[in-house]
C-alpha cells in the first residue's frame, strides 16, 4: 500500500506483505514501547484487525496477531496494559473512516491460515545481548545461554547455596513470564512444545520477596495461562522463569527460593526490560527446538560446552559464601562443599 497512518505516539507505515510500526519516543509513550522502537509485522502474522471506539474522543485500531507467531506476544499472554499493547494504534475520532480503510485493506491481505497457530515465529524478538537486574539477581542472554548472578541483598539463601546459574539455551523447553503490574494471580508459560509445568501450590507464610503465582494450560506452542490452584501471588511482584527441558510436567517451587527464576518488583525488572528479554530467549529456545526423530532412531548426543569461570567472580561468591556461613545460614559442611565446586571451576 506504501501509505502512513500516524496516531497517538505510534505510526504505522503500510507495506504490500507487511506493517512497519513505529513508536515515538517521549515522556507519553510507555517504555516499553519505547524499548521496543519499531516492529516489522508481516501481514501473516496477524488472524484479525479491530476497530472500535476509544476514550476521549479516539478511537483505536488493533492487529490482533496468531498464537505463535510473535515471541513478545506469546509471552506476555495477556499481561500487558492497554496502553503497553504494540500491537494497538489510537486516533481522533474524525479519522475513524481513514482507519476503517486501512482495517479492510489490512484483513484483504491476511493469508489463509488466520485460524490457527503460527509454526514458528514471524515476528523478530529484541537481539540479544541482553540483561536486566532483578530483586534478586542480574539476568543475562548472551545468545546461547542465559546466566543469572545473585545479589548478596536479595537473593534468598536457597539460590546462594545453588550458586550462580547458567543454562544454555538447547537445555531450555520455554520461559515463564509474570508481570509485575499483574494484579491477578495468573502467570504465564511460553515454551516451544509441550504443556506448561505442573503447579507447587504455594506454602503458606509467602516470602514477601516473591510470589509463587503459576499458569498451566493445554497442549500447543505459544502462551499458556489459567488461574492458580490453591496459590495466592502479592500484587507489584513478577518473576521470570526458565523451564529446563524434561522438566515441562514437573511442579515449579516459589519463583524466589528457584534457582532456574529471577524475581522483581516495580522497581526491579520493570516490563520494559524484563519482557522483551524473555521473548528473546523464547524465540532462541523455538528455533534450537529438535526436530521430532523418525520413529525407532535414537536422539541426538548432546556434547555439554564447558564454561569456565572468572577468577575474579569465583573470589567473590566464595566471600559471599564465607558471610553466608558467619551468619549461620551455612553449616560447615555445606560451606566446604560449594567452597570446593568454585575453587574445582578455576
Amino acid at each position: 500500500m506504501g501509505d502512513v497512518l500516524a496516531g497517538f505516539q505510534t505510526v504505522w507505515e503500510f507495506d504490500t506483505d507487511s506493517v512497519l510500526i513505529r513508536f515515538e519516543r517521549g515522556i507519553r509513550t510507555p517504555k516499553l514501547l519505547q524499548a521496543l522502537g519499531e516492529r516489522h509485522i508481516p501481514y501473516e502474522a496477524l488472524s484479525a484487525v479491530e476497530l472500535a471506539p476509544g476514550k476521549r474522543g479516539t478511537v483505536v485500531l488493533r492487529a490482533v496477531p496468531r498464537p505463535g507467531a510473535d515471541p513478545l506476544m506469546d509471552v506476555a499472554d495477556g499481561q500487558l496494559r492497554e496502553g503497553y499493547d504494540p500491537y494497538r494504534l489510537v486516533l481522533p475520532a474524525e479519522r475513524a473512516s481513514l482507519a476503517e480503510y486501512y482495517a479492510e485493506e489490512i484483513r484483504g491481505a491476511l493469508g489463509p491460515h488466520v485460524d490457527t497457530a503460527a509454526e514458528s515465529h514471524l515476528v523478530a524478538a529484541p537481539a540479544p545481548p541482553l540483561s536486566f537486574k532483578a530483586y534478586d539477581g542480574k539476568a543475562s542472554f548472551d545468545g546461547k545461554a542465559v546466566s543469572f548472578r545473585w545479589f548478596w541483598t536479595g537473593a534468598s539463601s536457597t539460590k546462594w547455596k545453588a550458586g550462580d546459574q547458567r543454562f544454555r539455551i538447547d537445555e531450555l523447553a520455554g520461559v515463564e513470564w509474570r508481570s509485575p503490574e499483574n494484579k491477578g494471580s495468573g502467570g504465564t508459560a511460553a515454551k516451544a512444545a509441550g504443556t506448561a509445568p505442573a503447579e507447587d501450590p504455594e506454602a503458606p507464610g509467602a516470602d514477601p520477596k516473591g510470589p509463587a503465582g503459576k499458569s498451566t494450560g493445554s497442549k500447543g506452542s505459544g502462551a499458556r495461562n489459567s488461574g492458580s490452584k490453591g496459590s495466592t501471588a502479592k500484587s507489584g511482584y513478577g518473576h521470570l522463569r526458565l523451564v529446563p527441558r524434561g522438566a515441562e510436567d514437573h511442579p515449579a517451587g516459589r519463583p524466589d527460593h528457584d534457582p532456574a527464576a529471577v524475581v522483581f518488583g516495580m522497581g526491579y525488572g520493570l516490563v520494559h526490560e524484563s519482557l522483551p528479554f524473555a521473548a528473546a530467549v523464547l524465540e532462541a529456545v523455538r528455533a534450537s527446538a529438535p526436530a521430532p526423530c523418525a520413529e525407532g532412531a535414537p536422539a541426538p548426543a548432546r556434547t555439554p560446552a564447558p564454561a569456565r569461570r572468572d577468577p575474579a567472580d569465583i573470589a567473590d561468591r566464595i566471600r559471599h559464601l564465607g558471610e553466608l556461613h558467619t551468619a549461620g545460614l551455612l553449616t560447615d559442611e555445606e560451606f566446604s562443599a560449594k567452597k570446593a565446586e568454585l575453587l574445582a571451576e578455576l
